[in-house]
């Protein structure tokens, strides 16, 4: 064969080995979620590559074959055409059975790495970048030729499949999606610029939903803002303008005997009208929803859309009153900073290695904003306050401190029982110990 025949030849092996090699790559990296999109967008092409994915053995059998086929008859041609070139510039400076043997591993070094770089390195690189654009352009020619070849290709298959089940190796790609990897998704596209970093805090609050409990969300006990069912309509008038909600649960006697609950636009439409706002009117008294302070945020919201309601009263085992909900504060939750500021009032950042946090902060919240993973999470507690009681194992004082995860958490205000303000500062890995008070 002439060199120039040669020459051609190689070069075809090289363009179709490259072929085959970004055929391989890009079926196993084509994303579904990004295949059915295409589907959706009318192309059947995508719609094939699924059905290749279900079950790719008999594709990757062809490409298999093709491959180690194409890299032999590489290695034949790239032998003939420049083994003897090689060992006749050798031969001048060496006797002619080593410049015959140099000149073999000098072709064969040269063809290895021609196929290395150009129909292995380069083809994947190229395939991985743009996996599904390459598999749709690819997917009809690879179909024919499964047919073209298919006894060769049933026989390695099946060998193939006994040696898979022999071995008890999984023989089929599991492509369940689940919320570990739509968060992992949204985390790649914020660092790549694709999600604001915002949207992905908004993904990884909406499936934090199943884990946070309605304590996290809550107005506690005493922030509660309510009237007596006998209250003075003047009382009423200041309550309101003291502190204006939307909504205000009606008591008998104290906060733990609700009666009901009232809508302030209500009030204030009867005020304009020169009406009366005395509650005495049963009326004005709508029956409120009351829910178990154990029930994770998407229960809430379950309770809320089954009812028909977006106000609720929170009871814990002894059916006292520990709180309100609303599904402003569960929305809140999920939006974060995009719709109020509470977290920042919560936990403030003083300076690079310290923060000053509410002891009622939310303990997802505070670990987010350390960026500690779930060491927090471990007992049954849902704010920053609990955690440190666990910790001590007794009501926090003033100056108590806890050392974990890496930040000593220091006790600086409390009011009777209740844990205003902790200094949270970040300290050396050496200087991590046990809690202690």
């Amino acid at each position: 064969m002439s060199p120039g025949l040669s020459l051609l030849l190689l070069a075809a092996l090289v363009v179709v080995a490259a072929f085959f090699s970004i055929a391989e790559i890009s079926l196993a990296a084509s994303r579904r979620l990004r295949l059915k999109q295409m589907v959706d967008d009318g192309d059947p092409r995508a719609e094939a590559v699924l059905l290749v994915q279900e079950r790719p053995g008999h594709y990757f059998t062809v490409v298999q074959i093709a491959v180690n086929a194409l890299a032999i008859l590489g290695g034949i041609v790239g032998e003939g055409m420049l083994s003897g070139y090689a060992a006749e510039v050798l031969a001048r400076w060496m006797p002619a059975g080593t410049a015959s043997t140099l000149g073999f591993l000098a072709s064969f070094l040269l063809i290895t790495s021609m196929f290395i770089v150009l129909t292995d390195l380069v083809p994947k690189q190229v395939g991985m970048a743009e996996p599904e654009r390459f598999a749709v352009r690819v997917i009809e020619v690879m179909r024919f030729l499964m047919k073209l070849f298919k006894p060769l290709v049933w026989f390695y298959s099946r060998l193939a499949e006994i040696l898979i089940r022999l071995l008890g190796l999984p023989s089929q790609r599991d492509d369940r999606v689940t919320s570990d990897d739509i968060l992992a998704l949204a985390e790649a596209g914020a660092r790549s610029g694709a999600l604001a970093w915002g949207e992905q805090q908004v993904i990884e609050n909406v499936f934090e939903l199943d884990s946070r409990t309605v304590p996290s969300a809550m107005t506690q006990r005493d922030r509660i803002a309510w009237f007596h069912v006998d209250e003075q309509e003047d009382i009423i008038r200041a309550r309101i303008a003291a502190e204006p909600y939307a909504t205000y649960p009606v008591c008998k006697g104290d906060l733990d005997h609700v009666v009901g609950y009232v809508d302030a636009r209500i009030l204030f439409q009867r005020l304009l009208n020169g009406q009366s706002i005395s509650l005495q009117n049963e009326s004005l008294i709508q029956k409120v929803l009351v829910i178990p302070d154990r029930l994770t945020l998407s229960e809430v919201l379950a309770q809320f859309r089954q009812a028909g309601e977006d106000f609720a009263i929170i009871v814990n085992e002894y059916s006292l009153v520990v709180g309100v909900v609303t599904l402003n504060d569960v929305m809140s939750t999920v939006m974060g900073d995009l719709v109020s500021p509470w977290d920042e009032e919560q936990i403030i950042r003083r300076d690079e290695n310290s923060w000053l946090i509410d002891g009622a902060a939310p303990i997802q919240d505070v670990c987010r904003m350390l960026d500690i993973d779930d060491m927090l999470l471990e007992d049954d507690y849902d704010t920053l306050a609990g955690f440190l009681m666990v910790s001590l194992r007794r009501i926090p004082r003033r100056t108590d401190t806890v050392l974990w995860g890496g930040y000593k958490f220091e006790v600086v205000d409390v009011d009777t029982y209740r844990v205003d303000q902790v200094l949270a500062s970040r300290i050396e890995p050496e200087s991590t110990a046990p809690p202690r008070a």
